[in-house]
Protein backbone atom coordinates (compact mmCIF):
# COMPACT_ATOMS: atom_id res chain seq x y z
CA UNK A 1 0.00 0.00 0.00
CA UNK A 2 1.44 2.99 -1.24
CA UNK A 3 1.54 5.35 2.21
CA UNK A 4 3.03 8.62 2.03
CA UNK A 5 3.76 10.49 5.40
CA UNK A 6 4.46 13.91 4.71
CA UNK A 7 5.14 16.64 7.43
CA UNK A 8 4.43 20.68 7.20
CA UNK A 9 7.39 22.96 7.87
CA UNK A 10 8.62 25.86 7.56
CA UNK A 11 10.96 24.82 5.25
CA UNK A 12 8.68 23.34 3.31
CA UNK A 13 6.78 19.58 3.21
CA UNK A 14 9.44 17.07 4.39
CA UNK A 15 9.13 13.14 5.03
CA UNK A 16 8.23 12.19 8.27
CA UNK A 17 11.00 10.84 10.22
CA UNK A 18 13.10 10.34 6.97
CA UNK A 19 16.00 13.20 5.22
CA UNK A 20 15.11 11.76 1.90
CA UNK A 21 14.00 14.73 -0.30
CA UNK A 22 10.04 14.88 -0.26
CA UNK A 23 9.96 16.19 -3.31
CA UNK A 24 11.56 13.09 -5.61
CA UNK A 25 9.26 10.81 -3.37
CA UNK A 26 5.82 12.25 -3.62
CA UNK A 27 7.15 12.73 -7.78
CA UNK A 28 7.60 9.06 -7.87
CA UNK A 29 4.74 8.01 -6.01
CA UNK A 30 2.28 9.80 -8.20
CA UNK A 31 3.05 7.89 -10.95
CA UNK A 32 1.05 4.78 -9.80
CA UNK A 33 -2.27 4.18 -10.13
CA UNK A 34 -6.07 5.26 -8.53
CA UNK A 35 -6.93 8.25 -6.49
CA UNK A 36 -4.61 10.21 -4.48
CA UNK A 37 -6.35 11.00 -1.21
CA UNK A 38 -4.76 13.75 1.05
CA UNK A 39 -5.94 13.34 4.97
CA UNK A 40 -5.14 16.07 7.18
CA UNK A 41 -6.06 16.02 11.05
CA UNK A 42 -7.13 18.57 13.42
CA UNK A 43 -5.83 20.38 16.40
CA UNK A 44 -4.57 18.98 19.17
CA UNK A 45 -1.79 16.35 16.94
CA UNK A 46 2.14 17.36 16.43
CA UNK A 47 4.05 14.74 14.50
CA UNK A 48 7.48 15.92 16.15
CA UNK A 49 5.92 14.89 19.23
CA UNK A 50 5.47 11.07 19.55
CA UNK A 51 2.85 11.06 22.17
CA UNK A 52 0.87 12.98 20.20
CA UNK A 53 1.72 12.16 16.35
CA UNK A 54 -0.53 11.57 13.92
CA UNK A 55 1.26 9.42 12.02
CA UNK A 56 0.95 6.54 15.02
CA UNK A 57 -2.75 6.83 15.66
CA UNK A 58 -5.25 8.29 13.17
CA UNK A 59 -2.76 7.42 10.23
CA UNK A 60 -1.30 4.79 11.40
CA UNK A 61 -1.42 1.61 8.86
CA UNK A 62 -4.18 -0.68 8.62
CA UNK A 63 -1.98 -3.52 10.14
CA UNK A 64 -3.73 -4.94 12.83
CA UNK A 65 -6.79 -3.28 11.21
CA UNK A 66 -7.30 -0.44 14.25
CA UNK A 67 -10.69 0.50 13.94
CA UNK A 68 -9.33 4.50 13.77
CA UNK A 69 -7.23 4.10 11.37
CA UNK A 70 -7.92 6.24 8.10
CA UNK A 71 -6.05 4.97 5.53
CA UNK A 72 -7.64 1.11 6.14
CA UNK A 73 -11.14 2.87 6.13
CA UNK A 74 -10.35 4.85 3.15
CA UNK A 75 -9.90 2.00 1.50
CA UNK A 76 -6.05 1.69 1.32
CA UNK A 77 -5.37 -1.79 2.33
CA UNK A 78 -2.64 -3.10 0.70
CA UNK A 79 -4.03 -5.96 -1.48
CA UNK A 80 -4.54 -3.81 -4.69
CA UNK A 81 -2.27 -2.51 -7.18
CA UNK A 82 -5.28 0.38 -8.19
CA UNK A 83 -5.88 1.36 -4.57
CA UNK A 84 -4.11 4.26 -5.23
CA UNK A 85 -1.67 6.43 -3.23
CA UNK A 86 -2.60 8.02 0.23
CA UNK A 87 -0.88 10.76 2.13
CA UNK A 88 -0.85 11.48 5.59
CA UNK A 89 -0.58 14.86 5.75
CA UNK A 90 0.38 16.36 9.75
CA UNK A 91 1.36 19.50 10.89
CA UNK A 92 1.73 21.01 14.34
CA UNK A 93 -1.58 21.81 15.57
CA UNK A 94 -0.80 22.06 19.10
CA UNK A 95 -0.29 25.15 21.50
CA UNK A 96 -3.30 27.74 21.83
CA UNK A 97 -6.57 27.49 19.35
CA UNK A 98 -4.91 30.33 18.26
CA UNK A 99 -1.30 29.79 17.58
CA UNK A 100 -2.70 26.43 15.70
CA UNK A 101 -4.53 28.94 13.53
CA UNK A 102 -1.34 30.73 12.33
CA UNK A 103 0.40 27.23 12.18
CA UNK A 104 -2.54 26.16 9.68
CA UNK A 105 -2.34 29.29 7.13
CA UNK A 106 1.65 27.86 6.87
CA UNK A 107 0.73 24.01 6.66
CA UNK A 108 -1.74 25.05 4.23
CA UNK A 109 0.77 26.42 1.65
CA UNK A 110 2.80 22.98 1.89
CA UNK A 111 -0.03 21.44 1.33
CA UNK A 112 -0.93 23.19 -1.63
CA UNK A 113 3.05 22.17 -2.96
CA UNK A 114 2.56 18.42 -2.20
CA UNK A 115 -0.71 18.70 -4.66
CA UNK A 116 1.10 20.96 -7.06
CA UNK A 117 3.91 18.34 -7.22
CA UNK A 118 1.89 15.28 -7.81
CA UNK A 119 -0.94 17.03 -10.36
CA UNK A 120 2.52 18.12 -12.31
CA UNK A 121 4.27 14.72 -12.13
CA UNK A 122 0.53 13.18 -13.37
CA UNK A 123 -1.83 15.93 -14.35
CA UNK A 124 -4.78 13.30 -14.98
CA UNK A 125 -4.63 11.54 -11.96
CA UNK A 126 -7.42 12.77 -9.25
CA UNK A 127 -6.81 14.52 -6.29
CA UNK A 128 -9.45 14.04 -3.17
CA UNK A 129 -8.66 15.41 0.17
CA UNK A 130 -10.67 14.65 3.70
CA UNK A 131 -9.84 16.67 6.61
CA UNK A 132 -11.29 16.96 10.16
CA UNK A 133 -11.70 19.84 12.57
CA UNK A 134 -8.94 22.62 11.99
CA UNK A 135 -7.67 20.61 9.07
CA UNK A 136 -10.52 22.56 7.03
CA UNK A 137 -8.35 25.73 7.96
CA UNK A 138 -5.18 23.83 6.76
CA UNK A 139 -7.30 23.05 3.19
CA UNK A 140 -9.08 26.25 2.65
CA UNK A 141 -5.20 27.85 2.76
CA UNK A 142 -4.30 25.76 0.16
CA UNK A 143 -6.94 26.48 -2.20
CA UNK A 144 -5.37 30.38 -2.24
CA UNK A 145 -2.13 28.74 -3.59
CA UNK A 146 -3.40 26.17 -6.58
CA UNK A 147 -4.82 26.51 -9.71
CA UNK A 148 -8.42 25.43 -10.89
CA UNK A 149 -8.82 21.35 -11.43
CA UNK A 150 -5.86 20.83 -8.68
CA UNK A 151 -8.25 19.14 -6.06
CA UNK A 152 -11.63 16.92 -7.46
CA UNK A 153 -13.53 16.36 -4.18
CA UNK A 154 -13.17 17.72 -0.40
CA UNK A 155 -14.88 16.33 2.71
CA UNK A 156 -14.60 18.50 5.76
CA UNK A 157 -15.79 16.89 8.74
CA UNK A 158 -16.96 18.84 11.57
CA UNK A 159 -14.45 21.63 10.33
CA UNK A 160 -13.23 24.62 12.66
CA UNK A 161 -13.49 27.52 9.94
CA UNK A 162 -16.43 30.44 9.90
CA UNK A 163 -18.48 30.66 6.90
CA UNK A 164 -16.46 33.35 5.73
CA UNK A 165 -13.06 31.60 5.40
CA UNK A 166 -14.79 28.89 2.88
CA UNK A 167 -16.39 31.04 0.79
CA UNK A 168 -13.00 32.91 0.37
CA UNK A 169 -11.60 29.57 -0.52
CA UNK A 170 -14.35 28.55 -2.48
CA UNK A 171 -14.04 31.68 -4.76
CA UNK A 172 -10.42 30.62 -5.93
CA UNK A 173 -9.93 29.50 -9.74
CA UNK A 174 -8.89 25.52 -7.21
CA UNK A 175 -12.23 26.16 -4.96
CA UNK A 176 -14.55 26.89 -7.92
CA UNK A 177 -13.58 23.55 -9.50
CA UNK A 178 -13.91 21.26 -6.91
CA UNK A 179 -16.84 18.94 -4.82
CA UNK A 180 -16.97 19.93 -1.41
CA UNK A 181 -18.72 17.62 1.38
CA UNK A 182 -19.64 19.82 4.26
CA UNK A 183 -20.23 16.77 7.43
CA UNK A 184 -22.00 18.38 10.18
CA UNK A 185 -23.41 17.43 13.40
CA UNK A 186 -25.30 18.61 16.44
CA UNK A 187 -22.85 16.65 18.27
CA UNK A 188 -20.49 19.41 17.35
CA UNK A 189 -22.72 22.15 18.21
CA UNK A 190 -20.85 22.72 21.83
CA UNK A 191 -17.41 23.03 19.21
CA UNK A 192 -18.39 25.53 17.28
CA UNK A 193 -20.09 27.71 19.72
CA UNK A 194 -16.29 27.36 21.20
CA UNK A 195 -14.84 28.26 18.21
CA UNK A 196 -17.42 30.96 17.29
CA UNK A 197 -16.70 32.62 21.28
CA UNK A 198 -12.86 32.14 21.36
CA UNK A 199 -11.89 33.05 17.74
CA UNK A 200 -13.10 36.86 16.87
CA UNK A 201 -15.14 36.94 13.33
CA UNK A 202 -14.79 38.89 10.70
CA UNK A 203 -18.38 40.22 10.52
CA UNK A 204 -21.07 39.52 13.23
CA UNK A 205 -23.14 37.65 11.02
CA UNK A 206 -20.44 35.30 10.74
CA UNK A 207 -20.93 31.80 11.41
CA UNK A 208 -19.24 28.57 11.93
CA UNK A 209 -19.22 26.42 9.07
CA UNK A 210 -21.37 23.98 11.04
CA UNK A 211 -24.43 26.17 10.67
CA UNK A 212 -23.43 25.35 6.56
CA UNK A 213 -22.08 26.36 3.58
CA UNK A 214 -23.99 27.67 0.68
CA UNK A 215 -21.82 27.48 -2.79
CA UNK A 216 -22.36 25.95 -5.93
CA UNK A 217 -20.61 23.07 -5.80
CA UNK A 218 -21.21 22.00 -1.99
CA UNK A 219 -23.43 20.20 0.06
CA UNK A 220 -24.45 20.12 3.15
CA UNK A 221 -24.53 16.42 5.03
CA UNK A 222 -25.80 16.68 8.75
CA UNK A 223 -25.29 13.06 10.30
CA UNK A 224 -27.52 13.77 13.04
CA UNK A 225 -30.59 13.88 10.78
CA UNK A 226 -32.23 10.84 10.70
CA UNK A 227 -33.61 11.73 7.45
CA UNK A 228 -30.75 12.33 5.99
CA UNK A 229 -29.41 8.92 7.13
CA UNK A 230 -32.45 7.67 5.52
CA UNK A 231 -32.15 8.91 2.27
CA UNK A 232 -28.00 8.15 2.09
CA UNK A 233 -29.21 4.42 2.91
CA UNK A 234 -30.61 5.19 -0.87
CA UNK A 235 -27.37 5.30 -2.21
CA UNK A 236 -25.83 1.93 0.06
CA UNK A 237 -24.74 4.14 2.70
CA UNK A 238 -25.09 2.18 5.75
CA UNK A 239 -24.68 4.56 8.45
CA UNK A 240 -25.26 4.37 12.35
CA UNK A 241 -27.38 6.80 14.19
CA UNK A 242 -25.53 9.33 16.39
CA UNK A 243 -25.24 8.09 19.82
CA UNK A 244 -23.88 10.66 21.98
CA UNK A 245 -24.95 14.29 22.55
CA UNK A 246 -21.67 15.74 22.32
CA UNK A 247 -18.62 14.41 20.07
CA UNK A 248 -16.17 16.36 17.81
CA UNK A 249 -15.23 12.88 16.95
CA UNK A 250 -18.01 11.10 15.65
CA UNK A 251 -17.43 12.46 12.20
CA UNK A 252 -15.15 9.72 11.74
CA UNK A 253 -15.87 7.13 14.55
CA UNK A 254 -19.10 6.73 14.01
CA UNK A 255 -19.74 3.37 12.15
CA UNK A 256 -20.20 3.44 8.36
CA UNK A 257 -19.51 6.75 8.27
CA UNK A 258 -15.72 6.36 6.76
CA UNK A 259 -17.23 3.68 4.35
CA UNK A 260 -19.61 6.52 3.21
CA UNK A 261 -16.55 8.85 2.65
CA UNK A 262 -14.33 6.37 0.64
CA UNK A 263 -17.28 6.02 -1.92
CA UNK A 264 -17.72 9.37 -2.24
CA UNK A 265 -14.08 10.09 -3.09
CA UNK A 266 -14.00 6.87 -4.48
CA UNK A 267 -16.96 6.57 -7.11
CA UNK A 268 -17.77 9.83 -7.34
CA UNK A 269 -20.24 8.77 -10.13
CA UNK A 270 -22.43 7.18 -8.47
CA UNK A 271 -22.63 10.44 -5.78
CA UNK A 272 -23.31 13.38 -8.06
CA UNK A 273 -23.04 16.42 -6.08
CA UNK A 274 -26.04 18.04 -7.41
CA UNK A 275 -28.42 14.54 -6.68
CA UNK A 276 -27.17 14.85 -3.31
CA UNK A 277 -27.95 17.92 -2.75
CA UNK A 278 -31.81 17.45 -4.09
CA UNK A 279 -31.92 14.12 -1.89
CA UNK A 280 -30.96 15.39 1.35
CA UNK A 281 -33.15 17.53 3.65
CA UNK A 282 -32.38 21.69 3.82
CA UNK A 283 -29.48 22.69 6.41
CA UNK A 284 -30.93 23.20 9.71
CA UNK A 285 -33.37 20.96 10.03
CA UNK A 286 -32.76 19.59 13.01
CA UNK A 287 -31.64 22.57 15.08
CA UNK A 288 -34.38 24.43 16.22
CA UNK A 289 -32.15 24.32 19.77
CA UNK A 290 -28.44 24.65 19.51
CA UNK A 291 -26.66 23.13 22.38
CA UNK A 292 -30.35 22.46 24.06
CA UNK A 293 -31.92 19.85 22.28
CA UNK A 294 -34.28 18.92 25.36
CA UNK A 295 -35.58 22.37 25.26
CA UNK A 296 -37.74 21.26 21.86
CA UNK A 297 -40.11 18.91 21.18
CA UNK A 298 -40.10 16.28 17.84
CA UNK A 299 -42.15 17.57 15.03
CA UNK A 300 -43.21 15.22 12.28
CA UNK A 301 -40.40 14.09 9.67
CA UNK A 302 -37.65 14.91 12.20
CA UNK A 303 -35.69 13.07 14.59
CA UNK A 304 -36.26 13.11 18.58
CA UNK A 305 -33.05 15.03 20.17
CA UNK A 306 -30.18 13.02 21.33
Amino acid sequence: MPLLRINATSEGPQLHGSPVPARRVIQTAARSKGPVIIMVHGFKYDPETPRFCPHTSIFDAPLGHKRDSWPAALGFAGRDPNEGLAVAFAWRARGTLWHALRTAAQAGQNLAQVIAIVKRAAPARAVHVICHSMGSEVFFEALHHLPAHSIQRAIILTAASYQSRASSALHTDAGQALELFNITSRENDLFDAGFETLIKAATPSDRAVGAGLFAPNAVNIEIDCDLTLQRLRLTGADIAPAARRISHWSAYMRPGLMPFYNSLLRRPSETPLAALRHALPPVGSQRFARLLPFMHKPQAGLSAPL
